[in-house]
């Protein structure tokens, strides 16, 4: 067993804990510096979005938004309110009004809308304001979009999508990396197999989703091909999206356990065409997968 297999199972987390939620990672670690002035109350806010709807976005508010600080937190709970549709199409946001309802300062209401704006979800544009830009501009490869949508109204849609997205790049994925005798990425690869099969035999599905992950960005990494390394995010935030359909191999199994090894096999082997067989068995794991999996074309 390698160094790497043996310190992720020696941390390992309680079989208790479950898969790991969405966004469980702290992609915004910012915290607002002490000693910066809040926007004060001054008689009710002008923000005009009825309580029950802010009630809704703050119930649907993930387990990652806990810890990411204020910038991060604010970041989570407008994009949801966005992609939820809570806050429509050219619908005007304006700072002040954020500040107040939310509590924050003006710094994090700022540094907050800039990601929104670089995720294509708003718009900033002088003398018009900052306005909730419409789905056809969103950036639906960004992973914290991708999650927003998983856990809303449009979550059979993100899930069939991003089952038919992995269909495309990750036999594809396989079958490069094939021809790529990289021996220090398979042996990775075959620890990460490893681990996934001590974490099934612990119970542990924390430890198996992370293991999970970083063995399908290897392997786009080593498929030699930059477009497709730049899509690897995607393929991380589909498996953070478990109960549905887009995570094939999310739920720790034998047959996941069986299909990965197979791919490592198939690897080590040089077979594009085994590997590529592999991968296509392992998305199609679950029977819900196949309702979207396109079928084979007869010659």
């Amino acid at each position: 067993m390698s160094t790497l297999a043996h310190t992720m199972m020696t941390v390992a987390r309680p079989a208790e804990s479950g898969l790991a939620g969405p966004g469980e990672l702290d992609r915004y670690p910012y915290v607002e510096a002490p000693g910066v002035d809040r926007v004060d109350r001054v008689g009710p806010p002008a923000w005009d979005t009825s309580e029950a709807e802010l009630g809704r976005a703050a119930g649907r508010r993930t387990a990652g938004s806990r810890g990411r600080g204020l910038h991060g937190q604010l970041v989570q709970q407008l994009g949801q309110m966005i992609v939820s549709g809570d806050l429509g199409a050219d619908r005007p946001l304006v700072p002040e009004e954020i500040g107040q309802r939310f509590e924050v300062s003006r710094t994090v209401v700022r540094e907050s809308l800039r990601v929104l704006e670089a995720k294509g979800l708003v718009s900033a544009r002088p003398n018009v304001g900052t306005r909730v830009r419409p789905v056809s501009d969103w950036n639906l490869l960004d992973p914290d979009i991708i999650e927003w949508r998983a856990f809303g109204p449009q979550r059979d849609d993100q899930r069939r999508e991003l089952t038919e997205l992995r269909w495309t790049i990750e036999p594809l994925a396989a079958r490069l990396a094939a021809g790529h005798g990289r021996e220090d990425v398979q042996q990775r690869l075959g620890d990460m197999v490893e681990i996934m099969g001590h974490a099934l035999t612990q119970g542990d599905g924390i430890t198996f989703a992370r293991a999970d992950a970083e063995f399908h960005s290897l392997l786009i990494q080593v498929a030699g091909n930059r477009m497709l390394e730049h899509l690897s995010g995607i393929v991380a935030a589909a498996l953070q999206v478990s109960g549905g359909p887009a995570a094939g191999c999310d739920r720790p199994s034998e047959a996941s356990l069986a299909h990965h090894a197979r791919i490592v096999d198939a690897l080590a082997a040089g077979d594009a065409n085994g590997a590529e067989a592999a991968m296509r068995q392992l998305l199609t794991v679950h029977p819900e997968v196949e309702r979207v999996v396109p079928a084979p074309r007869e010659h």
